[in-house]
This record gives C-alpha cells, structure tokens and sequence, in this order.
C-alpha cells in the first residue's frame, strides 16, 4: 500500500507564488488529488504531479513549458505533451510546492490547473468563453474593417480623395486596436514567454509577423509620405487574427474529442458516498474520506466508490471503462467490485478494500496519463526540427523581406509577413502526437490500455506473435468436465457438488475457484446454501480441509491429500472425501477462451504468424496448437527458453510481438518488440507489457494491431501533407503572390487537415 502523502515543510522561498488563491493548492488533500507519492532511487520521497496545461498549440510550446518548469529548484523531471495539453512533474516536497509548478507555467505564458475532473471542466469553461470572445471581436472589427478597407480596393486611380483615404485608414487604425490588443493577446503572451525562457516557439513568427504588419500599418496610416510608404495592412491583420483564433479553437476541441476516454473513467468515480455506520444509519461522505474496512450502501446508477467485496445483495455492474466490456456483469455476495464501474441492477453493500491509489480505477488513470505526456521516438525527431525550422523561417522572412526592399519597397512589408505566417510548423510539429493520441484514445475505450506511445510504431510493424497459453489461450479457470462418484451411494450428485463448492470457497486455487463457479452456475438456489465449516486449514499444494457440523473431517484436493490412487492428470482433478476415503472425483478440462479461434484468424487476415509457445506440458501445448489450426507450437518451456526462442526470431529479422500473463512471461514480454498482457494476468506480467487487456479479450490484440497500421499510415499521411503544403507555399509567399489574410487561411487550414485526418482514428 502506498505511503500516505507526507506533511510538506514550508521550503525557504517560492518565488512566483504570490497569491492565496494558488497557496490553497498546496493544501494536502488538494495535493492527493493529482498527485502520486512514492519513494526514489536514493530512498527520498518525491511527489508525481499530473498538471493540465492550457494555451499550447505545438510541441514547441511544451518544450518551453519544460524549460520553465526544470528552473524551479526542487524539480527532478519534466514530461509535457501539447497533444495531450498535459504536463507531468517530479518534484521534492522539501524544496517546492506544488503552486510554484502552476506558477512557473503561468509565468511561461500558458495556464494550468491540477488534472481533476473539477478543474479541467472550469479551465475549459474559462478558455471556451475567452476564445470564443476574442474570435468574436477579430470577426466583427476584421468585418468593419474590411468595409473600409473596400473603397481603397474598388476606387479606380484619383476617384477616393486623399483626405477620405486619410479618414477610412484611421477609422480601420482603431478598429485595429481591440484585435491587437484583446483577440491576438495569446499570441504575443505566447512569444514573450518563449523568449523569456530562451526559445523560440510557433507564437514567435506570429506576434513578429503581427507587430510588423500593425507598426507599417500605422506609420503608413499617420506619415503616408515616410519610409512605410502610404499602404496599410490592417484587413490582412484582422482576418489572419480571426482566420487563426477560429483554427485553434476548432483544433482545441478535436484534441479534447481525443482525449474523452481519460475524461470518462476520471468521471465515473463519484464525488461522495453513503458509509453504513455502527448503528446502521447512513452518512454522507467524500469518497477520499473511506477507509479500508467502511462499509458502503452503493444505489441503483450509482458509481462505486472503491475497490470492495459485496456482503449484502446481489446486483449486476458495468465495467466498461475498466474493462471495455459494455455487457452488464452479475454479481453476488463475496464477489469483488471496483472503483469506477456502475451499479444498474440492484441496491447493494460492500465492504471497501480499496481506496485512492490503492483502486484498479486509480491504476488505470495513472496509466493513461503516464502515456498520454509520453513524446513518442517519432515526435522527439520532429521536435529536434522544429527550432531550427522556426530560425530558418526568420531568416528566410528577413532575406525575402530585404530582397524585394530592394526591388519594390511597397510589397516588402506584406512579403515578410506572409512568410513568417506561412511556414508555421503547427502542422508539421502535430502530425505524429495527434494521430498517436487519438489512437491511444480509440484502444483504451475497448479495454487496451498502453503503457507507452512508442510501441504503437512497433506493433504496426509486427510479423510475428507468439501468444502463451494457460490464462491466455485458455480461461485462467479450467472449466468442471465430469463428477465420478467413488463412494458408496449417499448424499445426491449436488448435495456433494454443494459441500465441495463450499469448502472449496476458502482456497484460492484456480480449480477450487473453478469448482465454487460452477456450483454457483449450475446448482438450484435452495442447494447452493453454503455449509458451516470448523477449523478450516490449507495445505499448499495439496488440499484443504475442514470440519462440518456433525465433527467429521473432510478434506478437498489432490488425490495424493486423500489417500487415492489416480491414473488421472492430478493437476486436472480433484477430489473430496471424508476420513473414510474418496468420495467423489471432479474432473476438469482446460477451455479455450470464446474468442481464441476469431482472434487466431484476425490474425493470420493481417498476414501475421502466430506461433504457441507455453511452459505447460509439450501434450496439451500440441493438442490446444491443433484445435486452433497452428502449424508450430512449442510446450515445456521454461521462461529461459521463451527468452530464447523470441530472440532467434528477432535475429532472423522478424518483429516479434508476445502476448501473456504469468510470473513466468514477464521476461519475453519485455524482450519483446511489441507486447500485450492480458487485464487478470500477474502483476509482473501487466507492468512488463507495453499494452494490457484490460478486457482479456484476444480479438482485441488482433484489433490493436491493426489499428497501429493504420495509425502509421495516418502519421505519413500527415506527414507528407505538411511538407507539400510547405513545399507549396513558402515560394509563393516569397515572390509576392500570396497576401498575409491567404496565408493566414493557409496556415490555419494544414493544422486542421492534420488533426481532422488524427481524428479518423478515434471513430
């Protein structure tokens, strides 16, 4: 169980926090809700704090929101995705605080508040309302604007008076101002916080190529006969404002569509909860306020609180963004529960397990977040490019600009502003992480979690899939095949059946589990009544026994426990007898998951090998690999040999992916190029897997992998739009044939090309 958050030592100085609004932050409840403690390398603590960050518009922006937060002293790592619009922050408790982090941001020129649900819903209501405010005052003053801007356009030579032209460029002057000053403030915000931390980012060419436009402008406005000549831009100016601020708030909204899967699970788990007190009454609680131990009235549509065991009713849940499972589960008493999903069928009790970071649901979240800020390989590439190409868009945006100085003066001004407006790499810099976001969106609302966005690259790559088989294959349970009675004839097929399955409740062994199951499924109501057991004991790896009512002794599990003889495959059977001998012998079948022989054929559709290869005896192994129409397969294999047999194949040049879920798997599976754990697998097995099945679906690693083609496709796609766009439209703008308003449409159109053509993938 995690340590609970330790009290925070007020640290020296917090430059940057100034007000008490921000110090509330820091209050330690507050903190719990974004943030992770756990211990480092060197034994210290150290606070994992998820931060959602507004105001980013490409990854140029996050690496500025980087550098400003690895200054503040006390910061150990820094992961931020303006895909995402997310921000991931180490931190020492002893030398910061949580504020200084938001601080540090807002300083940078960006917003952020803690990553909880509350939060994120004010941010987004505050930035909906001011973006669309200042699109709405671009637009209308960009309208009046252009109507007196049209006399200039429509006039022929010597019709418009030179004190009427005087007139209309003032009235467009003023009109000018709010949009400068209001509609396109995130832009020179933007730029002035790049360059306070030392870099440059896409706001930079922006708010140049804005002040540059505004200041010719107006020197031609108020001293038409001086060095800025007598033309002004101020049309060009507003449109592009208003062309940009309508882009980015539709690119805002695509990235949030891509990010509703998180959005939902952080929304499943309710606010409050109903605990049961001593005497039966019912209190109202903050779901932070449960402990292990409370015990919980959960109603019909409610939102279960926490990880935990039914005690009272029986009822049937939804799973579906713990497992993406959308079908209804039922469940009775004893059964477990967990934190998110949601209770349609009946009223019930539950006593909690397990709360905040000790939940499935919380696991599950810090996952998604966890690969979320990723930077996959192939946006780390562009975004060593996208500096240089934004100094290169400067110069090139200088050369043109002192060039046609040179060749026609009256042109320069409006040259230099459409090339710096029309190679902003927006689209460029958010081909890859959109398009990778919104495919990580689309698996995890089928119940495919990844742990990191770079497997993505792989798995669309992979050749070959070599797939474990107990829990992976088959069912982690072995379903009842046959009960042979041995005995003398007595008690009824069920009343045995009965007494078995409830002793068989106090082990965990996958076929006592089995055995309790399939009582529970197949017996009448009035025989399933659990029997009273004394003096339960386990032996492991042999049995358990206990006490009936009467005093007689009886024992559950192998044959050697009961003293009988079996010419049966022991770990398929057991059997339940009395101090007299063996009564009854159940016997089990290993069954294949209902969906092994679809996802087999998937597979093989996408012209993947799958190959079987088990620890489990080479018999089995074979007779499972035949079933399923697989030509090779390999049993007896111990977790060196897996190890083995994955790296010859990586040595012929195949791309291998491996799909399990034992102790035993978690070395391949971390060898491998690509892998999948399944959701009831080991723990080891889920934390060495670049993906886990939630669902423990196999169809789903099928799916999975071909979602990652077409994500590779998408990315190239996306690719290879931005660079033609560039291709085309830098040298129009450097000869003069592409106005700054046309630049601007230009610009704002590639990136919404982009994120649109991302978006496909979340469908």
């Amino acid at each position: 169980m995690p340590a609970a958050s330790p009290a925070l030592p007020a640290p020296p100085s917090l430059p940057g926090v100034a007000n008490a609004g921000l110090r509330a932050i820091d209050d330690p409840v507050e903190v719990a809700r974004f943030t992770r403690w756990r211990d480092s390398a060197e034994g210290q603590r150290e606070a994992d704090s998820s931060l959602r960050v507004s105001g980013m518009v490409c990854t140029a922006c996050a690496g500025v929101i980087e550098t400003a937060l690895a200054r503040v002293d006390g910061v150990r790592s820094v992961r931020v995705s303006a895909a995402a619009e997310r921000a991931q922050v180490i931190w020492d408790p002893a030398r910061t605080r949580a504020s200084a982090l938001i601080a540090a941001i807002r300083a940078a020129g960006y917003d952020a508040v803690p990553d909880t649900t509350a939060d994120i819903r004010a941010q987004r209501d505050v930035q909906a309302k001011q973006a669309l405010w200042r699109w709405f005052v671009a637009v209308f003053c960009g309208m009046q604007v252009m109507m007196l801007a049209t006399p200039s356009y429509v006039a022929a030579p010597g019709e418009l008076a030179p004190d009427l032209r005087t007139l209309l460029n003032w009235g467009a002057w003023v009109l000018s101002l709010p949009v400068l000053l209001f509609s396109a403030a995130p832009f020179f915000r933007g730029a002035w916080g790049a360059l306070r931390q030392g870099r440059i980012a896409m706001d930079v060419p922006v708010a140049l190529g804005l002040l540059v436009t505004f200041v010719a402008s107006t020197g031609a406005t108020f001293a038409p006969e001086g060095v800025f000549g007598a033309e002004v831009y101020f049309d060009s100016l507003t449109m592009f404002v208003a062309f940009l601020l309508g882009a980015r708030w539709l690119e805002t909204r695509a990235r949030h569509r891509a990010l509703d899967a998180l959005e939902a699970s952080l929304d499943a788990l309710p606010e409050t909860a109903q605990r049961v007190a001593a005497d039966g009454t019912l209190e109202q609680v903050g779901v932070r306020a449960l402990v292990p131990g409370d015990r919980v009235r959960v109603t019909v549509g409610s939102g279960i609180p926490a990880d935990g065991q039914i005690v009272l009713g029986a009822t049937e849940v939804v799973e579906a963004l713990l497992t993406g499972e959308s079908r209804p589960v039922v469940k009775a008493v004893g059964d477990r529960v967990l934190a998110g999903s949601v209770n349609v069928g009946a009223p019930l009790e539950m006593e909690v397990r397990g709360v905040g970071t000790d939940t499935r649901h919380a696991a599950i979240v810090a996952l998604m977040r966890e690969a979320a800020t990723q930077r996959p390989a192939i946006a780390r590439s562009v975004d060593r490019w996208a500096a240089p190409f934004l100094w290169t868009v400067l110069t090139l945006a200088l050369a043109a600009g002192l060039w046609w100085w040179v060749m026609d003066p009256t042109r320069a001004i409006w040259v230099v502003v459409s090339v710096l407006i029309v190679t902003c790499p927006c689209a460029l810099s958010l081909a890859a992480p959109s398009a990778l976001l919104s495919t990580a969106g689309r698996l995890a609302r089928s119940g495919v979690l990844l742990h990191r966005l770079d497997a993505l690259d792989a798995m669309a790559r992979v050749t070959t899939v070599y797939i474990d088989k107990t829990g992976t294959l088959t069912r982690r349970e072995p379903v009842l095949r046959t009960q042979v009675r041995l005995g003398p004839a007595g008690a009824s097929a069920n009343a045995m059946l009965a007494a078995a399955a409830s002793l068989a409740a106090w082990s965990t062994h996958p076929l006592a589990q089995a055995l309790r199951t399939h009582a529970a499924a197949s017996l009448p109501s009035e025989t399933r009544a659990a029997a009273v057991w004394l003096d339960v004991r386990e032996i492991v790896g042999q049995g358990v026994t206990g006490e009936d009512a009467q005093g007689r002794r009886w024992r559950l599990g192998s044959a050697t426990f009961l003293g009988a003889t079996s010419a049966l495959d022991a770990p398929l059977a057991l059997w339940f007898g009395d101090s007299i001998g063996a009564q009854v012998r159940f016997e089990f079948e290993e069954a294949l998951r209902e969906d092994a022989a679809q996802a087999v054929a998937n597979l093989t559709t996408l012209g993947v090998g799958v190959r079987l290869l088990s620890g489990d005896q080479a018999a089995r192994v074979q007779a499972i690999a035949q079933g399923l129409g697989l030509v090779e397969s390999e049993g007896d294999a111990t977790p060196e040999r897996k190890l083995a047999v994955l790296r010859e194949a990586q040595a012929r040049g195949e791309i291998v992916a491996m799909v399990g879920d034992g102790v035993n798997d978690a070395p391949v599976l971390a060898c491998a190029d690509a892998s999948f754990a399944m959701g009831e697998g080991a723990l080891v097995a889920r934390s060495s897997a670049d993906a886990v099945v939630l669902s423990s679906r196999l169809t789903e690693v099928s799916a999975a992998l071909a979602l990652a083609r077409r994500c590779r496709r998408i990315v190239w796609q996306n690719f290879a739009w931005a660079g033609t766009y560039n291709a085309v439209c830098v040298p129009l703008a450097v000869f003069g044939w592409l106005p700054p308003w046309a630049a601007g449409l230009g610009m704002a159109t590639s990136s919404l090309v982009v994120i649109g053509n991302a978006l496909r993938l979340a469908r």
